[in-house]
C-alpha cells in the first residue's frame, strides 16, 4: 500500500487517497530493471514444475488414486471430526474473507497513523494484498479447471473410479479436480514463505495437512491434490512476479532471484 505524498485534510479523504493509490500501483506499468531475467526464471521453474508433478499426477491417477480412497473410512465416521475441523482452515473462501478483512483493518487504520508507524502498517498491507490476490488467481483458475475436467468425486457412481470424467459438467459431484483446499493451502503456503521466509515450514505443513484431510473425509483423491497444490504454488509464483516487476514487496537479483524487501 503507498502513502500518499501530501496528507488529505480528514481521515475520509486520506482513506480515498490510500484506496485509489493501492490499486494504481498494481496496474502501473512494471519498473523493475531486472524484470526480464525474473521472467525467465519464472518460466524455468513453471516448467519444471509442471512437468514434475503433470507425471506425479497421471502415475497417481494410474496407480494409487482407486487404492488410496477404497482404504479411507466411511464418510460421516463421527471419530473424523478433528480432520472437519482442520480441513475448515484450508476452506477457500475462510482465507480470502480473513484477508481482505486484515487488509481493510490496515486500511482504515493507516489514516490514524503518521511517520515510521504508518509507514509500517502501509508495507504490511502490501504484503496482504500479494497473499490475497495469489490465493485469489489459484482459486479463479483451479474453478476453470474444475470446470472443463469433471472429474467426479470418490466413489460418485458407487464405485472408487479415479476415470470418472463428465467434462463440462458444472455439478458439486463432478468438481474433484483439482481441490480447491490444496489450491489455496499451497498458494498460501507459498505466498507467506515468500514474504516471510521463517515461515516456510511452518506453512508447508500446513498445507499438506489440509490436503490430507481431503483425502480422510474422501473428498478428493491423492492426484485431485497434488495437481491443487501445483496450481496453487505457479499461481503464487505468477503474482509474486508481478509484484517485484512493479517493486512491490519484493526485489529482483542479478540471475533473476526474487526476493522479499
Amino acid at each position: 500500500m503507498p502513502e500518499a505524498a501530501v496528507n488529505p485534510l480528514n481521515y475520509f479523504e486520506q482513506l480515498f487517497a490510500l484506496t485509489r493509490d493501492s490499486a494504481m500501483q498494481l496496474v502501473r506499468p512494471p519498473s523493475h530493471s531486472l524484470r526480464a531475467q525474473a521472467a525467465r526464471r519464472l518460466a524455468r521453474q513453471s516448467m519444471l514444475l509442471t512437468g514434475i508433478f503433470s507425471a506425479c499426477v497421471v502415475a497417481l491417477m494410474i496407480l494409487l488414486d482407486a487404492r488410496e480412497i477404497a482404504l479411507m473410512p466411511p464418510r460421516g465416521t463421527p471419530g473424523l471430526w478433528p480432520v472437519r475441523i482442520l480441513t475448515d482452515f484450508g476452506k477457500d473462501t475462510y482465507v480470502l474473507w480473513s484477508l481482505a478483512t486484515v487488509l481493510l483493518v490496515i486500511a482504515l487504520a493507516s489514516p490514524l497513523l503518521k511517520g515510521t508507524a504508518r509507514g509500517r502498517l502501509l508495507r504490511l498491507g502490501t504484503r496482504v494484498q500479494y497473499l490475497l490476490f495469489a490465493v485469489l488467481l489459484s482459486l479463479i483458475f483451479a474453478q476453470i479447471v474444475k470446470w472443463a475436467a469433471g472429474r467426479g468425486r470418490p466413489f460418485v457412481g458407487g464405485k472408487p473410479d479415479p476415470f470418472n470424467f463428465m467434462p463440462f459438467t458444472g455439478t458439486e459431484a463432478y468438481f474433484s479436480f483439482p481441490s480447491s483446499h490444496a489450491v489455496t493451502g499451497f498458494a498460501l503456503a507459498f505466498a507467506v514463505g515468500a514474504v516471510w521466509p521463517r515461515l516456510r515450514l511452518v506453512m508447508f505443513i500446513y498445507a499438506v495437512a489440509i490436503a490430507g484431510s481431503r483425502l480422510v473425509l474422501l473428498a478428493h483423491h491423492p492426484s485431485d491434490v497434488v495437481a491443487g497444490a501445483l496450481i496453487g504454488i505457479l499461481c503464487a509464483m505468477a503474482v509474486r512476479y508481478w509484484f517485484a516487476a512493479r517493486q512491490l514487496c519484493f526485489s529482483i537479483h542479478g540471475d533473476g532471484h526474487i526476493v522479499p524487501l
